[in-house]
């Protein structure tokens, strides 16, 4: 017997240490505008639900978690952009910002590697393929058997 299908990714729910810092920032970097805000039980604002430009059916949340907030140098998510281009456009824009960054050619595609101010890693990595095969690079992955 199979699984029932899914429909795609409804939201990515990310955890902050100071939700307040993570608004500013990950407004600022994604041009994000809030749709929700999710408030404890006295009231103060736990967590912001965004609709992502681009992506009408796929939500982004933070959450106050600093509990768990920080997974640095893991990448919970890798967020898709169109090809070599957008990621030189995304390479220019956070160099704009004064974020730290760097871009390599992935195992497929290019990606652009950075981080939030928790340290959790964010990956935008490009549909495009480049057409090498980097399968046997150390940190490149290759084709399952």
């Amino acid at each position: 017997m199979s699984a029932p299908g899914l429909a795609g990714i409804f939201a990515v729910k990310l955890p902050v240490s100071d939700l307040s810092a993570g608004r500013a920032w990950y407004e600022k970097v994604f041009d994000l505008r809030p749709i929700f805000e999710f408030p404890d039980d006295d009231g103060v604002i736990r967590g912001v639900a965004y609709a992502i430009a681009g992506m009408p059916d796929t939500g982004l949340a933070l959450r106050e978690r600093p509990d768990v907030a920080g997974i640095s140098g893991f990448d919970p998510v890798i967020f898709a952009v169109a090809d070599k281009a957008a990621v030189d456009a995304w390479s220019e824009h956070l160099a704009r910002l004064n974020i730290d960054h760097q871009v390599a050619q992935a195992t497929i595609g290019w990606i652009v590697v950075f981080h939030d101010p928790d340290g959790l890693e964010i990956h935008l990595y490009s549909r495009e393929r480049h057409g090498q095969d980097l399968g046997g690079v150390a940190g490149r992955g290759r084709a399952a058997a």
